[in-house]
Order: C-alpha cells, then sequence, then structure tokens
C-alpha cells in the first residue's frame, strides 16, 4: 500500500519551477530519504505534500485520499518535525509534550500514555520538568521531535532532525526514528548526512532543481557511481613528478594531494591496490597507510548534483 502518491507534481514561482513534473510514492511501513542541495525543491516539496503550498499542476494523494488544506482527518494521521525548533519557552517538557498531543488526543488517559511514550522514545525522562531555555542544543531536538509524535501519527515528516546536535543525541534520535518506523509509521526522512541515511533509509530519491535525478535503495544509487575505487595514501611531502606519473596510470579518474594524503580515484579496475603499491615500492616512496573504498552515496550525491557551493 501506498500511503503517499504524488503524480506530476509542479509548483511554480512566477518563471521559475521550484517544482518540475514530480511523481514518486512512499510505501507504508518505509522510511524514504528526500535528499538534494540547498534550493533543490525539498522543503517546496514537503510542503505542497502537507497543503501548505498551493501548488500549480498535479495531484497528492495521502491514505489513499486527495491531501487539501481542509484534509483534518488526514492531517490528524501526520506529524511533523521542522527543522527548526518550534516548543513553547514558558512551558516545561511535560507540558510542551503534552499541549501539541493534546491537539489531536482529547481523551486524558490516553494522552498522559502517549505523552509518557513519546518522552521514553526520545529520553526525555529526567527532563520532564525542565523548561527549553535549560535544555542543550540535543535535548531540545528531542524535545521538538517528542512534540511532533506524541499523537503517534501514522506518517511523519522529519525535516533534518539532528542538526547540530552531539553524537549521543544524534544516536539516541537515529534509535528513536528506527522505533518509530519499527512500531509502524512511515517516515519521509530529509538530512544533508549520507551516513544516516545509509543507516535509516529503505529508498531514496535525490532531488535537484525540482526535478528527480534517481530513485532506489542505497545500493542500487552506489550502482550509479562512475568511479570504481578510491584509494587514500597518506604519504610526506610527495614529489609532483609521482603525482603526473599516477595520473597517467591505467583506469585513474582523478588525483588530489592535500594535507599529506594522496586519493586516487579509479573509473574501474581489479588490481588497482596491488598496482600502486608496487609503483610505490619501485620508487622507494615511504608511506604511513594505504586503504582502499568503494563509491559512497556521498560520492554518488556529488557525481548527481555537482561539486559546486549552493547558498
Amino acid at each position: 500500500m501506498n500511503i503517499i502518491e504524488v503524480k506530476n507534481l509542479t509548483k511554480k514561482y512566477k518563471k521559475l519551477k521550484a517544482v518540475d513534473d514530480l511523481s514518486f510514492e512512499v510505501r507504508k511501513g518505509e522510511i524514504l530519504g528526500l535528499l538534494g542541495p540547498n534550493g533543490s525543491g525539498k522543503s517546496t516539496t514537503i510542503n505542497c505534500l502537507l497543503s501548505l503550498l498551493n501548488f500549480s499542476s498535479g495531484s497528492i494523494k495521502i491514505f489513499g485520499e486527495e491531501m487539501k488544506p481542509d484534509s483534518y482527518d488526514i492531517k490528524s494521521k501526520i506529524g511533523v518535525v521542522f527543522q527548526e525548533v518550534s516548543v513553547f519557552e514558558e512551558l516545561t517538557v511535560y507540558e510542551n509534550i503534552d499541549y501539541f498531543c493534546g491537539l489531536y488526543i482529547t481523551d486524558n488517559k490516553t494522552r498522559k500514555k502517549y505523552i509518557e511514550d513519546a518522552i521514553k522514545l526520545v529520553g526525555l525522562e529526567d527532563f520532564k520538568k525542565f523548561y527549553p531555555k535549560k535544555l542543550s542544543g540535543g535535548l531540545l531536538r528531542r524535545l521538538n521531535i517528542a512534540c511532533g509524535i506524541a499523537h503517534k501519527p501514522k506518517l511523519i515528516f522529519l525535516d533534518e532532525p539532528t542538526v547540530a546536535v552531539d553524537p549521543q543525541s544524534r544516536n539516541n534520535i537515529l534509535d528513536g526514528i528506527k522505533k518509530l518506523r519499527n512500531d509502524g509509521a512511515t517516515i519521509v526522512y530529509t538530512t544533508h548526512y549520507m551516513e544516516e541515511v545509509e543507516i535509516l533509509c529503505d529508498r531514496v530519491i535525490i532531488l535537484d532543481k525540482g526535478k528527480i535525478l534517481a530513485t532506489g535503495t542505497t545500493d542500487e544509487l552506489k550502482e550509479l557511481a562512475k568511479i570504481e575505487e578510491k584509494i587514500k595514501v597518506e604519504v610526506n611531502d610527495l614529489d609532483c613528478k609521482y603525482i603526473g606519473e599516477i595520473k597517467d596510470f591505467k583506469n585513474v579518474d582523478e588525483v588530489e594531494y592535500n594535507w599529506n594524503m594522496l586519493l586516487i580515484t579509479y573509473k574501474k579496475g581489479k588490481n588497482n591496490l596491488f598496482d600502486i603499491m608496487e609503483y610505490l615500492k619501485k620508487e622507494n616512496i615511504k608511506y604511513s597507510k594505504i586503504f582502499s573504498e568503494r563509491p559512497t552515496l556521498n560520492d554518488v550525491f556529488l557525481e548527481l548534483t555537482g561539486k559546486e557551493l549552493r547558498d
């Protein structure tokens, strides 16, 4: 069953197409990663899905029904956690979660249970009576998530929920997201941290300039990489002569040397590591470390969207 079905979605701002003829679905019980550089159309797409923006053409169905601004029954089954933390400073942790949960759950007994479940999920048991200004950045993020999911929504939108948090809070948040999925929620997840995508997401959509560039599992997307292998060599004061010779090796696509680290990117080949080790030995070049790695999701992302900086 598809929880979200988007067909030919287009959103125009005068002559600019922020979203350009998008069609995709989100399946029940999966975590879909929605990726793209700044300005790619991710936020516009999500705002259209939530009926926070009017779109120019196309259709959106959620839970099999057409999504409209007044689709309150559908919206009651959706949880949203935006990147910007949105809580009330004058309310405690418990009171904040109670307020947002109370927008959907009116039965007091049920709401109390849901609040406790949300507090446990994000690990805020020791901070129920704290006010937001007393919380660290990581705790605030966890409170923000608890407020968005306390009413046990069937569909959850998470917009970069781990931005600027410490590793411990990030692990807590990622574990909580997995539990939400395991408990039956369907999740649309946006982030710039590719390692999170590999850990969490069942499928990925890569957007840029309002269009879908690629979609699939992380393994399927890695197959799109134009490079076959990357070899890194830690070597001090490598002469430019050797860098030039390595560039002429068979199958080498690119060579970079920065901060005593030599990075060789290969288009294909099976014995690349052996060949470079033999070359270093022949030229009597001493190195401290050498290792090989396959293309990453980050490599694919940069190949598809480009390496230039975005505002």
